[in-house]
């Protein structure tokens, strides 16, 4: 089968590495994928590539994407107003490219990560008979960190891509039923969270122990957190409240993994409190030394999440025998036994996650019991070629 995966993303971090991980995963069952990028956020670029890999924009000129993330990144600053129309003149486009991209590669299927306002690909695929499975990473239906001008006409568009695609992915069963709640008649639809690669979450015990005596944490209990330093995932506030407890747990050092926003108010914070030799800052590291360090630790944390995200650092935690304290957001307890592959608290009680987090540190057998049971789930339900089955299946001849 050719498919055509139709993303409008930056194609980087997260993103990047789904759109990655279900490519490969259906290429894994045997079927050719090409993925259509904005012209320099294509997620393979610069990335050796295996199986005969087509790129929709290998051939694109470097000054082209440049030109293309810096009118994303205005986007930014525009009014809201302005920044849908740009969404919505999109579809333009979008058509003329996905018919480029069908005749080339003689596509018979069309996956597409769900954009706002984004209707060309269904009302073009229908009319050309090419069967189109959307994933939903977003909507006009749940919170908004930037509320919508044209609210009334995404909910508009949104029903109707929702009703007459052939088949729709959500990432929990909590926007799966919003989406039902809101439009009454969807189009087929599963539940699809993240998945993990097994290829690259490789368990290196001899690795995780040099990275350990170069950090000098061989002897300790290390809990670890690996991602973006922003206000939505909780570290900060994990870390105001950690620093004034962590003394009274030698044995116990934070290692923490990423950047971003939060990173030297973090820093400034762990000096304060004079806790410099327990909680570690690393910085940003390459995702493909991430598996390295997540080996290095005993434990994850993810002091906050939410009910419509799939949090990828989840499910790599778990790829490599690490259980996670996590909130109980319905994402996350789809996934999660309590006490089995991770440790769950409830969703926004800060006092109650560190009380989980301090639990734990003592508990070694503990700690190694939930992380097995956790690789095993991953082995056993959510590698990525998990999640292309499930996505297949939603075709008329599967």
């Amino acid at each position: 089968m050719n498919i055509l995966f139709h993303h409008r993303t930056r194609g980087k971090g997260a993103e990047g590495v789904h759109i990655m991980g279900v490519t490969n995963g259906l290429r894994s069952l045997g079927h050719s994928v090409h993925i259509l990028s904005l012209p320099g956020a294509d997620p393979e670029s610069g990335s050796a590539s295996s199986g005969g890999t087509q790129h929709e924009n290998s051939a694109v000129p470097n000054q082209k994407g440049t030109l293309v993330r810096w009118l994303l990144d205005l986007t930014r600053y525009v009014p809201e107003a302005v920044f849908e129309l740009f969404e919505l003149a999109y579809n333009l486009p979008a058509v003329l490219r996905l018919r480029r991209a069908v005749k080339c590669h003689n596509i018979t299927t069309i996956y597409e990560r769900y954009s706002l306002f984004m209707f060309a690909t269904v009302w073009w695929a229908r009319r050309k008979n090419i069967p189109v499975i959307i994933e939903i990473n977003d909507s006009c239906l749940v919170h908004r960190v930037r509320p919508l001008f044209f609210r009334a006409l995404a909910r508009k568009i949104e029903g109707w891509v929702f009703r007459n695609a052939t088949g729709l992915v959500f990432i929990s069963g909590h926007f799966q039923q919003v989406a039902k709640d809101g439009y009454r008649s969807i189009a087929p639809s599963v539940i699809s969270p993240n998945g993990a690669d097994l290829n690259q979450f490789v368990i290196d015990e001899q690795a995780a122990k040099q990275l350990r005596e170069k950090l000098n944490i061989d002897d300790k209990v290390v809990l670890g957190y690996v991602g973006a330093f922003v206000h939505w995932h909780g570290i900060d506030w994990f870390v105001d409240f950690i620093a004034d407890k962590i003394k009274q747990y030698p044995d116990l050092v934070l290692l923490l993994v990423g950047d971003g926003v939060s990173f030297e108010p973090i820093k400034q914070r762990i000096e304060q409190a004079g806790v410099t030799s327990q909680i570690i800052l690393t910085g940003r590291v390459a995702h493909q030394e991430i598996a390295t360090y997540i080996g290095a630790m005993d434990y994850g944390i993810l002091p906050d999440s939410n009910d419509y995200g799939s949090p990828m650092k989840l499910f790599e935690f778990m790829a490599m025998a690490k259980g996670m304290v996590i909130p109980d957001f319905s994402p996350v307890t789809e996934v999660v036994k309590d006490n089995e592959t991770g440790w769950l608290f409830p969703a926004n009680d800060r006092n109650a996650c560190i009380a989980r987090v301090l639990q734990l540190v003592a508990d070694k057998e503990q700690q190694r019991r939930v992380g097995t049971n956790a690789r095993h789930y991953i082995e056993q339900h959510r590698q990525w070629k998990h999640n292309a089955e499930q996505l297949l299946g939603l075709l008329p001849d599967a």
